[in-house]
């Protein structure tokens, strides 16, 4: 039975895979796309990472710290590229990758110690 930190931390990267997908879908009917490009790569690239950091906490992998550092590091890198936008997806994508990569570095450092 997971820790209700994992399962919470668990929530958080669905919400952060979910927050991404939607925003990049939404990029694409922006009026111009291509100022939206790096935008939709981060998104992707988010919604990835966090795909597989879930999977790699569920099973109690030993590499799931490692890809999580990853993890984090593209979930600030999305966020800040979703704040440099005034669409209200955006805001919101950025606001979950910023929650996901606090958990994610809560949760390192729950592991470190």
């Amino acid at each position: 039975m997971k820790s209700e930190t994992t399962n919470d931390l668990m929530h958080t990267l669905i919400k952060c895979i979910t927050a991404c997908e939607y925003c990049a879908t939404l990029c694409l009917r922006e009026h111009d796309v291509a100022m939206m490009t790096r935008c939709i790569m981060l998104d992707r690239d988010c919604a990835d990472i966090c795909a597989l950091t879930s999977r790699l906490v569920a099973r109690g992998s030993e590499h799931a710290v490692h890809v999580m550092r990853e993890c984090v590091e593209i979930c600030r890198a999305c966020a800040e590229e979703c704040k440099k936008h005034d669409h209200d997806h955006c805001k919101h994508c950025a606001e979950i990758c910023t929650e996901c990569a606090k958990q994610c570095e809560q949760y390192i450092s729950a592991q470190a110690a």
